[in-house]
């Protein structure tokens, strides 16, 4: 599953050294016949700032990606269980974004468990907040063998 860090820089048409790496690193668990998704929250995170910056070409790439991969809505399920990671992150102290945002990351987290996958890892650039919950990884680290 991939986090909105790594499908923003597959989606990038400015080819930057990190966002070829990770073309290619996608382009690679594609042709290896990996199941590769993009949850909904991923979509909005990234679809919302292309669209501040006006950034069409980007929206066309993320669009155009959609096409090739599996798309993941977000469900009543996963929205539920969301809340439930939303609120046990708060109790023990530790949440994963301020009291009053939505918190993605939750809910990305929910999307993943909503699955109920045995081998599902989200594929980001920052693990910080996803590994108290699911397994996830740098993408660079997630190799095909």
């Amino acid at each position: 599953m991939l986090d909105t860090g790594p499908l923003g820089l597959v989606t990038n048409p400015q080819l930057s050294p990190e966002s070829t790496a990770c073309a290619q690193w996608l382009q690679s668990h594609i042709l290896a016949g990996s199941r590769v998704i993009i949850p909904e929250i991923a979509d909005y995170e990234l679809r919302r700032e292309l669209l501040r910056a006006n950034k069409m070409k980007g929206i066309a790439r993320l669009d155009s990606l959609e096409q090739c991969l599996e798309y993941l809505p977000i469900t009543t399920l996963a929205m539920r269980h969301a809340a439930r990671f939303w609120a046990q992150a708060r109790q023990q102290g530790q949440p994963t974004a301020g009291d009053k945002t939505i918190d993605g990351d939750t809910i990305l987290v929910a999307q993943a468990v909503s699955l109920t996958l045995p081998k599902l890892v989200i594929a980001t650039t920052n693990v910080g907040h996803l590994t108290r919950f699911v397994e996830a990884d740098l993408w660079q680290n997630l190799s095909l063998g």
